[in-house]
């Protein structure tokens, strides 16, 4: 490219006669020059398209980064953010999204430059940055605390022992009265997913929590939170019916934070755990 740049503007001074008599003797050949300017000017305008096409990270990181930037975390970071990355208010890692970096290069000064809310200056040799960076970026996948079983047993372990489609939904089968399980692998960590089995509480979404309202009029409603505003609710009680109330219209409005769901650990065995853990992640939404 530089040297096309310097047989341009030797051209254009060709051109515009400031050249002396033995400088355009030497001259190349008027066409092989507005070639070669053409390609450069080409090159300058496919410069700025090709930044602006650049994907906004890595899209593949290597598994040792990742296995490395793991251990950095755990060594440097789960003291303030916790070993599933939300044990800071406003703050989820899992999910990929992070205020003040968008590609690589924004995560990278943040780190280095801390924050006025109260994250430390970080200093990390390029290694520990490098695999801090591919785990963030992979934090919602990988777990290595967590044991995973065979999906295609777990599957049948949710169909059956635990009865899961009694109450959770997974595409067009089951029920309503619970959570919609279909994307459950994108949006949570192994580990997340092993303790929402063996104290579900533990894990509950604060909109998952179950409710308990009464009417003016008498009337109780027991079930979930689809949706809430200021001024009205949906609940899904737990014969699947839909109810959309005004809070106006209320007497009692009651949020618990005890999930009505039971604990596995008694009812299942490690091994069903695993395997169970193991299909629940093999859920993406697709």
């Amino acid at each position: 490219m530089r040297r096309l740049l310097e047989i341009v503007g030797l051209a254009a001074r060709t051109e515009c006669g400031q050249s002396n008599t033995a400088l355009a003797r030497r001259s190349l050949p008027r066409s092989w020059v507005r070639g070669a300017a053409s390609l450069a000017l080409s090159a300058l305008a496919a410069a700025p398209a090709a930044v602006a096409q650049a994907p906004l990270h890595d899209n593949q990181y290597a598994d040792a980064d990742i296995a490395y930037g793991a251990k950095v975390y755990a060594a440097r970071c789960v003291t303030c953010h916790g070993t599933q990355g939300d044990a800071i208010g406003g703050v989820d890692l899992r999910s990929g999204r992070f205020r003040n970096a968008v590609i690589d290069r924004d995560l990278e000064r943040f780190i280095r430059a801390g924050s006025p809310a109260g994250m430390p200056a970080f200093v990390l040799d390029s290694a520990e940055m490098a695999g801090v960076i591919a785990y963030l970026r992979n934090m919602n996948a990988v777990d290595a605390s967590v044991a995973t079983g065979d999906a295609a047993s777990g599957r049948a372990v949710y169909d059956g022992k635990g009865g899961c489609a009694s109450c959770h939904r997974v595409g067009q089968t089951g029920s309503h009265v619970a959570p919609n399980l279909s994307d459950i692998g994108a949006v949570r960590s192994p580990a997340s997913i092993e303790r929402s089995l063996l104290d579900p509480s533990s894990q509950m979404m604060p909109i998952n929590r179950p409710v308990r309202v009464v009417t003016k009029d008498g009337t109780v409603v027991n079930g979930r939170r689809l949706n809430e505003d200021t001024y009205g609710l949906q609940i899904m009680d737990e014969r699947e019916r839909l109810h959309s109330l005004v809070k106006a219209d209320l007497r009692e409005y009651t949020i618990s934070k005890t999930s009505p769901m039971p604990p596995f650990k008694e009812k299942l065995s490690k091994g069903e755990i695993a395997d169970l853990v193991a299909y629940l992640l093999s859920l993406k939404g697709q």
